[in-house]
């Protein structure tokens, strides 16, 4: 009979293998619980649409990496509204304008390309970047 690793302490091991260097640093446990009150109270809500909560909350979770510029460009201002509601915040008050994670994303980079972030946002200002805003950079 062999020694078998604990599939918690597998994952962690297969996981730190292929992540770089951490840059978001980790969590205080008095945050862990703050951020996990906005989510469980978000969830206990009576109306909403699964697929749309899950989305946001989604958002919120990477909001503290990549932070509140990169969300913008990401999603329509109408969604990031959408997402708010549901979560009970403000995208600009909850996250930092870039998170720690923000440069590995192309958003960031094209947000860095232009001289007016709004416009950019709204579609009044191009970036020179051909890139797609959603990915990571490879």
């Amino acid at each position: 009979m062999g020694f078998e690793i604990p599939f918690c302490c597998y994952a962690r091991a297969m996981a730190a293998k292929k992540l770089g260097p951490r840059k978001t640093p980790p969590v205080l446990p008095e945050e862990a619980l703050r951020r996990f009150a906005v989510l469980e109270k978000a969830v206990r809500q009576d109306h909403y649409q699964i697929d749309e909560m899950e989305s946001a909350l989604g958002m919120y979770v990477i909001g503290f990496h990549y932070g509140w510029k990169v969300l913008h460009l990401v999603h329509s201002k109408k969604t990031i509204a959408k997402y708010e509601r549901l979560l009970g915040i403000k995208v600009r008050e909850a996250f930092d304008e870039y998170g720690p994670d923000a440069d590995r994303t192309n958003a960031y980079r094209l947000i860095q390309s232009v001289t007016n972030f709004w416009k950019l946002v709204s579609g009044d200002e191009k970036a020179s970047l051909q890139l797609d805003k959603r990915a990571l950079i490879e």
